[in-house]
């Protein structure tokens, strides 16, 4: 038990004293679709950064306007085109790991997709970005073939 908590202590430090690390909140799931996307970001260099999201879907089944995840939990790795450090591209592969309901089956699968997309960062901290991309489930047939990433964040940058 001692080693679990020492290795854990190590790796949670590791991480957060990290030159670059960002939070950011999806605007325009939860202005949209009622649906809350949470990210943390911890940069590898200037070119590169890890990453992980949580989406929780509050919407409606009946709703017209919605993912058909009720949650996903998305790791996932960017690479940076560029080192410029107030606009830059990015390219990201992810792994969507989702839950549902489809015809009344519940489901949980994991998708393997790619996204692109745009990130601004303030003198400040301010970090607003804007990506899109599709994936694809892998393991079960009762869970939909493609999932979504799509946001429209805003977060701080430390």
């Amino acid at each position: 038990m001692k080693r679990i908590l020492v290795l854990a202590t190590i790796l949670i430090s590791s991480f957060t004293q990290a030159q670059q690390q960002e939070i950011s909140i999806d605007l325009g799931d939860a202005l949209v679709m009622k649906t809350l996307e949470v990210s943390y970001e911890y940069y590898l260099n200037n070119k590169s950064s890890v990453g992980l999201s949580g989406l929780f879907n509050f919407n409606n089944e009946s709703s017209d306007l919605r993912y058909n995840e009720d949650s996903m939990i998305t790791p996932y790795f960017r690479h940076y085109f560029s080192t410029n450090s107030r606009w830059n591209y990015f390219g990201e592969i992810f792994l969507g790991i989702n839950s549902g309901e489809k015809n009344g089956i519940e489901y949980t699968d994991g998708a393997l997709g790619v996204s692109v997309g745009s990130k601004y960062v303030s003198n400040g901290g301010l970090v607003v970005s804007l990506l899109g991309g599709l994936g694809r489930n892998m393991f079960t047939n009762q869970s939909y073939e493609i999932v979504p990433r799509f946001g429209l964040n805003v977060g701080y940058r430390f």
